[in-house]
């Protein structure tokens, strides 16, 4: 294929993939085969709506060299081995699409894969080992699964998934197959436990958050409000975006609007974490669903424990009861956390602008829907405590910088 066809190509699927939920923000790669030698992939760390065709950048298959100063994808190694390994392969897409997500902790293949997804995919989906993102261990376990499977999609433990096709059509359509393939292996199980059928996600979450929250104490229901930091200046507004209070944050100071007691828990973060300029408060059922049943929650996916953190607590705010609760929201986002479970309530997620605040809620909700429906299957681990560590690391002190 020619270059430049092939680049525009990548940067279509990009944007395609974006609108359509199944990657976000940086993460994922896309590439597209130029021939038996070469590949073009989308770069390192740039968003997918503002890409160009120089940032697509050329790499041989064989040994990985690249031209050019802008960085390739950590994954390319991933889609060169594809490549290698499928001569029929043209297009790849790397993926951390939520329902993907959520089967890739299990521990286990999806077989027996029947009607219309078996054509799109094939009759299996394996699991690959899991190995740390950019990693020799993390190509090479996919290079396993590819080898003991004819399977277009392959799933990667704690990761996400890697999608293989004629072209950028096939590649795209097993990728938003695989995740209604997915979908429906989680509500199948829950068919299994209940012997009911699941209307939406909305069933799991309320079943699994039922087995644990019936004997325990509600804690009092909070309104959801977001806001933002401009010196000492704080900006409150509503799930709709409408304004609701402005306050200077030094002296608290109500500049406009009226006090609530949510805006005594924004300005405990505020003052506890400077480094924080936006908040967001998270009301995404799943969340809400976990932060009805654990008290900690683990990092079960990659990058939760990159933004989020190797662990985020459950705490209770009290709107009746400011005084304590409010600052025991900020103690448990430590200094480096972006997240913690308002008991009940969601979560609270925090970031240096709105960008990364809406990167750890995203993050936070799909380790929160992995979490839940792994109760279902009672098998599912979480990443190891050493591995989440490294990756929330380099992720502060590399990766966040360089955007």
């Amino acid at each position: 294929m020619d270059i430049l066809q092939a680049k525009e190509t990548v940067i279509r699927a990009g944007k395609q993939l974006v609108a359509s939920g199944l990657i976000a923000r940086t993460w994922g790669n896309v590439s597209c085969r130029i021939d038996n030698r070469s590949f073009v992939i989308t770069p390192s760390g740039k968003a997918y709506e503002s890409l160009t065709p120089d940032d697509i950048v050329l790499v041989n298959m064989e040994d990985l060299t690249y031209e050019g100063d802008v960085k390739p994808s950590s994954e390319k190694g991933i889609h060169a081995q594809c490549y290698l390994l499928r001569p029929e392969c043209n297009f790849v897409i790397h993926t951390h699409q939520a329902n993907a997500s959520i089967v890739s902790v299990l521990g286990y293949d999806i077989n027996n894969i029947t009607g219309e997804s078996r054509a799109i995919i094939g009759d299996n989906v394996p699991l690959a080992a899991y190995g740390l993102p950019g990693t020799g261990k993390l190509r090479k376990g996919v290079v396993k699964a590819l080898k003991r499977s004819d399977s277009k999609a392959v799933i990667m433990k704690h990761h996400g998934a890697v999608c293989l096709g004629k072209d950028y059509d096939e590649a795209f359509a097993i990728t938003a197959e695989l995740e209604k393939v997915c979908e429906r292996y989680v509500f199948e199980r829950y068919q299994e436990i209940t012997n009911k059928a699941a209307e939406s996600f909305k069933d799991i979450c309320d079943y699994v958050a039922d087995l644990r929250s019936r004997a325990v104490q509600p804690a009092p229901p909070i309104e959801a409000i977001d806001s933002e930091r401009a010196g000492n200046v704080v900006i409150f507004k509503d799930k709709d975006g409408n304004e609701k209070a402005t306050l200077g944050l030094a002296k608290e100071n109500m500049i406009l609007g009226e006090w609530s007691s949510e805006i005594d828990m924004h300005c405990a973060i505020y003052k506890r974490r400077a480094d924080v300029r936006a908040i967001i408060q998270s009301q995404d059922e799943t969340v809400v669903a976990a932060s009805k049943i654990t008290k900690v929650l683990r990092p079960m996916l990659d990058d939760f424990a990159q933004i989020a953190g190797t662990t985020i607590k459950t705490v209770t705010f009290d709107p009746h009861y400011t005084v304590k609760t409010a600052p025991a929201v900020a103690k448990a986002l430590g200094k480096h956390r972006t997240a913690a479970l308002l008991k009940d309530n969601g979560a609270v997620c925090v970031g240096p602008n709105r960008d990364e605040a809406e990167a750890s809620e995203m993050v936070t909700a799909k380790n929160c829907k992995t979490y839940v429906s792994s109760r279902l299957f009672k098998k599912a681990k979480n990443i190891g405590k050493a591995d989440a560590l490294l990756m929330n690391v380099v992720y502060r002190l590399k990766y966040s910088k360089q955007k």
